[in-house]
C-alpha cells in the first residue's frame, strides 16, 4: 500500500500519533489479506502453508494492537491536532482494531479446523467468504485515501462497501443452512467451530460497513 495515496492524513502528518496510525491501518487491511490466504491454502489443504499465513496474521494483528495503544498515547498529549481531527482519528483506528480483532479470531478458528475434514462445498464458501472480505476491505481501503484529495469518490466507495457487505451477509446465510446437508458428515467440534469461522467473518464485514459509514461522515466534511 503506497503511503502516498493517503492525503487525508498527509495533509495533517503533523504529530507522531498521525504517523503511527497510518502504520496502523496498513496493518489493519494486511489481516483480513493474510486470512483469505489462509482459507484458501485450507482448502486445498496445505496445512504448513496454512500456518504459516495465519502467524503472520497474528504477529500483524498485535502490530495493529500495539499502535493502537501508541495512537492514544500520542493523540492523548494533544499535541498539535485540531480536537475535532483528533476524535476522527481516535474513532477510525478503534474501528480499524476491532476489524483486526474478528480477523484474529477466524484466524483463530482456521487454526483449530487444520486437522479436521471439512467438505469441499463448505470450504468453497469459506475461501469465498474470505474473498468477499478482502474484496471490502480494499474499497475501504481506498475510501480512506480518497476523503481529502476526492471525497465524492470516498463516499462512492464506502457505498460499494455496504453492497458487498450485504452480499457477504447474504451467503453468510447460505453457508449456515448447509449445515443441515453437512451435519451429520462432520465431527460436531468441528461444525460448532466452522460456525465460529462464517461469524467472525460476518462480523469483520460488519466492522468495515460501520467503518465505512464513518468515512462517509468525515467525507462530507471535507
Amino acid at each position: 500500500m503506497e503511503r502516498g495515496k493517503y492525503g487525508w492524513f498527509e495533509k495533517r502528518r503533523r504529530t507522531k500519533g498521525l504517523e503511527i496510525a497510518h502504520n496502523q491501518i496498513i496493518k489493519a487491511f494486511d489481516t483480513v489479506i493474510l486470512l483469505n490466504k489462509a482459507a484458501k491454502s485450507l482448502a486445498e489443504k496445505n496445512i504448513k502453508e496454512t500456518k504459516k499465513h495465519l502467524t503472520n496474521l497474528y504477529k500483524a494483528e498485535e502490530e495493529v494492537d500495539q499502535l493502537r495503544t501508541k495512537v492514544f498515547r500520542e493523540l492523548s498529549k494533544g499535541a498539535a491536532l485540531i480536537s475535532d481531527y483528533r476524535e476522527d482519528l481516535l474513532h477510525l483506528v478503534k474501528r480499524l482494531d476491532t476489524l483486526a480483532d474478528h480477523t484474529k479470531d477466524a484466524g483463530r478458528c482456521l487454526e483449530m479446523l487444520s486437522e479436521s475434514e471439512i467438505p469441499e462445498e463448505l470450504s468453497r464458501k469459506m475461501v469465498f467468504m474470505t474473498s468477499k472480505l478482502v474484496e471490502i476491505a480494499q474499497k475501504l481501503q481506498t475510501s480512506i485515501e480518497k476523503i481529502s484529495d476526492n471525497p465524492k469518490i470516498a463516499i462512492s466507495r464506502s457505498e460499494k462497501v455496504g453492497i458487498i457487505e450485504h452480499e457477504l451477509d447474504k451467503e453468510y446465510l447460505r453457508t449456515k443452512s448447509l449445515f443441515v446437508k453437512y451435519g451429520k458428515d462432520m465431527n460436531p467440534g468441528a461444525l460448532i467451530i466452522f460456525d465460529d469461522l462464517i461469524e467472525f467473518i460476518e462480523h469483520a464485514a460488519d466492522k468495515c460497513a460501520d467503518t465505512a459509514d464513518y468515512i462517509i461522515i468525515l467525507s462530507s466534511r471535507e
